[in-house]
């Protein structure tokens, strides 16, 4: 009998050790899952959240997010009864609360270029801010590889030759937000 129940507790110990081993086993995968999830795939997930968003340069806006590239992410900010567009360069975020925990990693194709080459398209005017503070406002005349040039012109007037104070060329690495006036 005392056979048995030594063969039956050492059955048990190694049972116990295995379930242990296995939870162990699921944990460190869980973790490695969660150590492959960009913040990009995290907002994809999100479009259609009002979020809080700490921008370097800008500072916090509270906005619903509409649309998200690879390196950027359309906003519409929801304090502003004008809920003005605002397309915010992901590499100048410094918080985002509000966000799921959902993930969507689904490719994203068109980056910050492709997105300021339609505002450059429409003609639109726009304020371009840095991620030091700054602002320049006037109309996107060309979208080129690692940079934009803005026609510097006043908020209320249109891109008119008269108008025109000059021409910025201005990094992308530099921009923290363009938002459509």
């Amino acid at each position: 009998m005392r056979w048995e129940q030594l063969f039956a507790d050492l059955e048990g110990q190694q049972a116990d050790w295995a379930r242990r081993e296995r939870a162990a086993e699921a944990a460190e995968h869980t973790r490695a899952e969660h150590g492959r999830v960009v913040l990009g795939d995290r907002l994809a997930a999100d479009v259609g959240r009002v979020l809080r968003l700490g921008v370097r340069g800008v500072g916090v806006l509270e906005a619903r997010l509409v649309d998200v590239g690879p390196d950027w992410m359309l906003v519409h900010e929801v304090s502003s009864s004008s809920h003005q567009e605002r397309l915010v360069a992901t590499a100048a975020l410094l918080s985002v609360e509000g966000l799921s925990g959902r993930v969507d990693d689904r490719p994203r194709r068109y980056g910050l270029r492709h997105a300021v080459r339609a505002l450059s398209r429409d003609r639109a005017r726009v304020r371009v801010f840095d991620q030091g503070g700054d602002h320049l406002s006037g109309t996107v005349d060309r979208a080129l590889a690692d940079h934009l040039d803005l026609a510097r012109h006043a908020d209320d007037e249109p891109r008119r030759p008269g108008a025109v104070r000059g021409v910025v060329a201005v990094p992308y690495g530099t921009i923290a937000m363009v938002q459509r006036l």
